[in-house]
């Protein structure tokens, strides 16, 4: 029971996928991104973004978004140079305007990462690792549109497992670029699915809880005992 209140506390907040469909049209959706190289976290490399479901029309499913580069000291320099995320179903093409004017899909994201349905890029590159020197510098950030299109009308479209870029990284010893994970923290304006992910502070909280209920349950079995 102590390393599972141990593990609770330690555990991340990973966003949960976010399902929308054509009630939810107006509805958004908030993150926060970390920064990691080689599964090491980067202190004070992180971002965020905003996404909104505009239009469900056909085929499509039409956003808008905002990202902001949000890094702090000990970083001293950085881009964000793209994000990205998954979709269920799978997407036959997207298009995007603003700050990530540029897509690719099916394609690595760096840092372990692996095959993402989609990325939304600063440049006109032939992948989602980057390679552009636009995207958002500390404190920036950059609006826009994405629209994504599928082989057949969707009544429901699932988004997960979201990430951001980090390149050109300054006031980190040996390291120059990095990734991000998204996690959930909030959602609005009626949206059914979704849901606001504990922070890790929370879930230590409640795996304390957990613990104090199993050892008052364990000290009162006795006296029922004695009682029968």
């Amino acid at each position: 029971m102590t390393a599972c209140a141990a593990l609770a506390f330690a555990s991340p907040a990973w966003a949960e996928p976010i399902t929308l469909g054509s009630g939810d049209i107006g509805s958004s959706f908030s993150l926060n991104y970390n920064g990691f190289s080689d599964g090491t976290t980067i202190d004070g490399l992180t971002g965020s973004s905003t996404f909104t479901l505009t239009g469900v029309s056909g085929n499509n499913y039409s956003f808008d978004y905002s990202v902001s580069n949000t890094s702090s000291a000990p970083v001293t320099g950085s881009r964000i140079s793209s994000f990205a995320f998954n979709t269920d179903p799978n997407i036959t093409a997207a298009s995007s305007t603003g700050a990530f004017a540029y897509t690719t899909l099916s394609s690595n994201y760096p840092n372990g990462i692996g095959t993402v349905d989609v990325c939304f890029k600063d440049a006109s590159t032939g992948s989602c690792a980057g390679g552009g020197s636009g995207g958002l510098d500390l404190g920036q950030t950059g609006t826009g549109s994405f629209t994504l299109s599928f082989a057949s009308p969707v009544s429901a479209l699932t988004l997960s497992d979201f990430y951001v870029r980090y390149q050109s990284i300054a006031g980190v010893p040996g390291i120059s670029s990095a990734s991000g994970s998204g996690t959930m923290t909030s959602t609005g304006g009626g949206s059914t699915g979704g849901t606001p992910v504990p922070e890790p502070g929370m879930l230590g909280l409640l795996g304390a809880g957990l613990l104090g209920l199993a050892m008052a349950r364990r000290r009162s079995a006795p006296i029922r005992e004695l009682a029968a």
